[in-house]
């Protein structure tokens, strides 16, 4: 496998936001999201090859229960289908007592899966970028059904302005009865100053709509500092 970096931190996102964390980031992404923070990982041949048990190995090396898969897109491969050696990865690293996140857009359900949390990130629009090979803005409802129906989960949208919740309610309504604590908005910001002044719009959507704000964490404390 394809390893961009791994690296220990505290988990910015999502329901466990503080929580020291190693984060494995395996390279490679089909998409082109125009606001992501970790194109350097777009690459599938990008960073160092390491087989599951060294990557097991590096992660052992912090005494830390909480291990996060991401990327890039850490589930699939570059035809979109499922990641060679993914499955024996988190079977690897759970069997060593990890708690283990899985980060997602949400496009492939992968079975059996040694999955505590699948954090799945479905593409709003906004991520659209110009480039021919983008394919953020799909969409598989049923592919996502299937993830929150096999795993523990949680949603989190990237949201860029409040006109966005519309589309949100609209993904939500194709999903069907959801936990709502469950589901979180995240301003879409790439430095702390963005997010901050982003920050009050989209906290006061996540009131209206009866929803979770989501906060970045990294972004506050490091900015786009990289590997932290």
């Amino acid at each position: 496998m394809h390893v961009s970096e791994i690296f220990y931190s505290l988990q910015g996102e999502g329901m466990l936001v503080g929580t020291p964390s190693v984060f494995v980031r395996l390279a490679g992404c089909p998409f082109r999201c125009r606001w992501c923070d970790t194109a350097y990982a777009w690459d599938f041949a990008a960073g160092q090859e390491l087989v599951e048990g060294q990557i097991a190995e590096q992660v052992n090396l912090w005494p830390c229960r909480f291990v996060v898969l991401t990327g890039g897109e850490p589930m699939t491969d570059p035809d979109l289908d499922v990641r060679p050696g993914l499955v024996d990865l988190s079977h690897r690293l759970h069997a060593a007592g990890k708690h283990i996140t899985i980060e997602t857009s949400g496009v492939l359900f992968v079975p059996d899966l040694a999955c505590d949390l699948m954090s799945i990130s479905p593409k709003l629009t906004n991520a659209a970028s110009r480039t021919d090979t983008h394919r953020a803005d799909r969409f598989d409802s049923e592919t996502i059904r299937r993830l929150i129906g096999t795993y523990p989960y949680q949603l989190k949208f990237v949201v860029e302005s409040p006109q966005d919740v519309e589309e949100v309610r609209q993904m939500l309504d194709r999903l069907g009865d959801l936990d709502p604590a469950r589901v979180m908005l995240m301003p879409q910001a790439s430095t702390a100053q963005e997010l901050l002044r982003r920050s009050p719009a989209i906290a006061e959507a996540c009131k209206q709509a009866g929803l979770r704000f989501g906060q970045r964490l990294h972004l506050l404390l490091w900015d786009r500092q990289r590997g932290v």
